[in-house]
């Protein structure tokens, strides 16, 4: 047992006209139905910027059945509360708005459903039949409907997720805490489903509720970003558990099927195969040598990054790493490679996990910003020689082909103009003291998915400074990563060659870099291993719609690029698994530990 019974959390953010008031009455209504030294009042300021703190330092003093917490930044209204509660001493953890919008004399019958009566969780609502609830009618309007897409999405039973009166057992609730990442307006209806999908017992009552006040709720951004927090709980516990690595592999699988099925509507894959077995053999194979000619690029940058975080190795070595890693993403979805090379870096060279997992970010900032400047350079150049980016070229079969080459392009720009301008906020809050992307984000919505990618933007920031501090380093990591793909292009280049293409050579060499830049744009969506029919996809409807080349060719030539490059990924993968004695599937588990185990969150 601990030293009180009940602990009662109040969240206070600049409270100071009421805050004492609402003390005093609540200490009273304690009082009516406890022990005097059976409880206690836990104030949670969060970050307040008026009197508050001075008021409830005062209240603290005068009983020592209360307790204030200050926080000097904002914590958000779930963080304020956890931390409250941690440092509680209750078996029955109780928590209510400080408007006291409820009625206090349900306070009893909520605090005796989990001290009595045996609940896990007891919460009153203000939808159920039995209650008095008067709400100003947007307010009720937006209630209603949040909590039936919470009973929707999430197969909650609960009535009314939102109304700040809940009690729960200690144990329950701190079994709980761990496993919420909200930590504001939806830490409520997170902490519920939750307990539901844990099996805890909850129960629901009517209580008489009536708003006091302005409401804290921003109805644009708050009701907004509680949506984003549905749908992020929703994936979590409804679609992530059922995802694992056969699911996503037979789904990336039927995905590439349904396609190629979709593309012999409009297309004879005869046409296609016969234009591959056409094609220059000398030439492909140069093709070949040229896109291996990359590879020893791809190790002397990853030398360079990591080199700037401290560590040193040879090229060779990282290049066989790249090589394993791009391999894993080849065997398995979702780019589990990249984790693949943390675990190898780590396990050869002793190089921790977090350096690890930092140089691979800076790794994919370079080459985001290099693929997605290829493609809005080489747009801007083909508008500046009179090229109509949007209108098709050639009409190919099927009579919505024109259309949908025109759209391709529409999307790929706007891909990349997206990219583009990410990698942009990303490499501005790099160069400056504040997180341009939270300040951006904070003004469409204020809950902690936004400060999650927020925090995210924050650490790719971090590690792009790493090499931003040096501006040599920064030249020479972002002129090889320019290299690289520069490569990677002329590869493409070199394989239309090979299929006889009548096209002039620098319409040839803009129209690669952009089918290149998108295609490999394409394949950010981990749909399919290595992104296989994604980037076959993306490549031929930028060619079809740029230039005379017809479908076939276009197609045999972006099936015939892509082999090539994997194939030599594989081939080099495989060699250096041998030669550095390693277990892809070994790699994967420790990869997936080493995620674990650096992650945040479960």
């Amino acid at each position: 047992m601990t030293d009180r019974e009940v602990s009662v959390v109040l969240p206070a953010y600049n409270e100071a006209d009421t805050i004492e008031s609402t003390v005093e009455v609540t200490v009273e209504a304690l009082a009516s139905f406890l022990p005097a030294d059976a409880f206690e009042v836990l104030i949670a300021e969060d970050g307040c910027a008026d009197r508050t703190p001075e008021i409830a330092d005062r209240l603290a003093a005068a009983d020592d059945r209360i307790r204030h917490f200050h926080s000097d930044e904002r914590l958000g209204r779930g963080g304020a509360l956890e931390r409250a509660f941690e440092e509680s001493d209750g078996d029955v953890l109780v928590y209510f708005d400080t408007d006291l919008a409820t009625d206090m004399r349900h306070l009893e019958e909520l605090v005796e459903a989990v001290r009595t009566d045996g609940y896990d969780v007891a919460t009153g609502s203000r939808w159920m039949p039995g209650n008095v609830a008067e709400r100003p009618f947007k307010r009720d309007v937006a209630s209603r409907g949040y909590n039936s897409l919470v009973r929707l999405f999430l197969r909650s039973e609960v009535e009314d997720h939102q109304c700040g009166f809940k009690a729960f057992d200690r144990e329950v609730l701190l079994s709980l805490v761990d496993d919420v990442e909200d930590d504001h307006w939806f830490w409520d209806t997170e902490i519920l489903v939750r307990a539901q999908r844990a099996g805890y017992d909850i129960e629901e009552f009517p209580v008489d509720w009536e708003p006091k006040g302005d409401t804290k709720v921003d109805l644009v951004r708050d009701v907004f970003g509680m949506g984003s927090q549905i749908l992020r709980l929703w994936w979590q516990l409804g679609v992530r558990p059922r995802i694992d690595r056969r699911v996503t592999m037979a789904a990336g699988t039927l995905l590439v099927v349904l396609a190629v099925a979709l593309m012999t509507v409009y297309l004879d894959p005869t046409e296609v195969l016969a234009e591959m077995r056409n094609a220059d053999p000398t030439l492909v194979a140069a093709a070949t040598l040229v896109y291996l000619a990359s590879w020893p690029f791809r190790g002397l940058r990853y030398r360079d990054i990591l080199s700037e975080l401290g560590y040193r190795e040879s090229v060779g070595f990282l290049t066989g790493a790249v090589f394993i890693s791009q391999t894993g993403n080849l065997v398995f979805p979702a780019r589990a490679g990249d984790a693949i090379r943390a675990y190898i870096v780590k396990a050869r060279r002793d190089i921790p996990y977090p350096t690890g997992f930092a140089s691979l970010a800076i790794e994919r900032v370079f080459d985001l910003l290099t693929i997605t400047v290829m493609a809005g350079t080489t747009l801007l150049a083909l508008a500046a020689a009179g090229v109509d980016v949007t209108a098709l070229q050639s009409a190919g079969p099927g009579g919505d082909v024109e259309q949908s080459g025109r759209q391709a392009v529409l999307v790929a720009g706007a891909v990349g103009l997206a990219a583009l301008l990410a990698v942009g906020l990303i490499l501005a809050t790099a160069r400056s003291e504040r997180n341009l992307v939270r300040s951006a984000l904070g003004r469409i919505s204020s809950d902690s998915y936004v400060d999650y990618v927020a925090g995210v933007v924050e650490q790719f920031a971090g590690d792009v400074q790493t090499i931003a501090e040096d501006r040599r380093a920064f030249a020479v990591v972002g002129a090889t990563s320019l290299l690289i793909w520069g490569i990677d292009v002329v590869t493409a280049i070199v394989v239309f060659a090979a299929f006889g293409v009548d096209v002039p050579l620098w319409a040839l060499v803009a129209v690669g870099f952009f089918a290149v830049s998108v295609g490999n744009l394409a394949k950010v969506l981990p749909l399919s291993p290595g992104g296989i029919g994604l980037y076959e996809g993306a490549f031929t409807l930028i060619v079809v719609a740029l230039t005379p080349v017809v479908w076939p060719v276009a197609l045999g030539a972006a099936i015939v690029d892509h082999a090539i490059k994997n194939l030599v990924t594989v081939a080099g993968g495989v060699a250096s698994t041998l030669f550095f004695n390693v277990s892809l599937t070994t790699a994967v588990e420790g990869a997936s530990e080493a995620e674990r185990d650096t992650s945040p969150h479960d």
